[in-house]
């Protein structure tokens, strides 16, 4: 009886330290992606001004899709080397729901979101402090463009269709990984010009409170209500929706459980 609770003991501590090494190694990857992410609009408006094409939008947006795929490439890769880390409170709420983590839990992200939250203020913070002066009104983050309860639904609504998309391809998308980061690129591009006149949007918590920390509006219900709660319903929604259309095949077990 000793040895089982000793073991028990040992599983919850080691159980323990996978959550703490998770949530700072979200902090972590946070930080960076949202110290980072200004620097798109910065790329894309020097490759468009040297290639004289600023006033072309499509042309415009292909380069930011471009710069975009390249960007969700290298974090994908320091998310693989920080075990597994994310940047989107969102995203991990999706792969949660959908079946897709199964190491995960409501403790460990109770853990890591204010993880990924503390992450983001650190990078807007960041960034604020060594972007250059003719750059720095790029530096604004999501904000609310309509009333309280159209921005709710407007970035719910984008965070539901971004995170499905994600699912849809990610399982049922072409295997090519730079292919699947491209069409996620695209996917991304469509809804931030769609989510501009609304919420911004941010159809990521994390980003949106460190730029709402900056901006003195943090600790407001605006903030939790439409980049908080809204965003993981759809999220949530998702991944419900996901499996609903595309559920998962049995497998011999189970049939032969169903038999029996």
């Amino acid at each position: 009886m000793k040895s089982n609770r000793k073991k028990g003991k040992i599983k919850d501590q080691i159980r323990k330290m996978g959550v703490i090494k998770a949530a700072i190694g979200d902090a972590v990857l946070t930080s960076l992606w949202v110290f980072n992410l200004p620097f798109l609009g910065v790329l894309t408006g020097i490759v468009s001004k040297f290639l004289g094409v600023e006033a072309l939008l499509p042309v415009t947006l292909l380069i930011t899709t471009f710069l975009a795929t390249i960007n969700v490439l290298v974090f994908s890769l320091l998310g693989h080397v920080l075990g597994g880390a994310s940047f989107n409170p969102s995203t991990t709420i999706t792969f949660y729901a959908a079946g897709l983590k199964p190491d995960s839990s409501l403790l460990s992200m109770a853990v890591r979101f204010p993880a990924q939250a503390a992450g983001g203020v650190a990078g807007a913070k960041a960034i604020l402090q060594v972007m250059p002066s003719q750059h720095r009104h790029r530096l604004k983050g999501p904000s609310l463009k309509v009333d309280l309860h159209a921005g709710a639904v407007a970035e719910g609504a984008i965070t539901f269709v971004f995170c499905f998309a994600l699912l849809f391809i990610m399982l049922k998308g072409p295997k090519t990984l730079i292919l699947q980061l491209w069409l996620l690129s695209v996917t991304t591009v469509g809804l931030v010009l769609t989510g501009s006149a609304y919420t911004g949007p941010s159809m990521n918590p994390a980003n949106a409170f460190g730029w709402a920390y900056v901006n003195n509006w943090h600790n407001t219900w605006d903030l939790f209500y439409v980049y908080w709660i809204c965003p993981f319903f759809g999220a949530f929604l998702a991944a419900w929706v996901f499996k609903f259309l595309f559920p998962a095949p049995s497998t011999p077990t189970t049939k032969k459980q169903k038999k029996s």
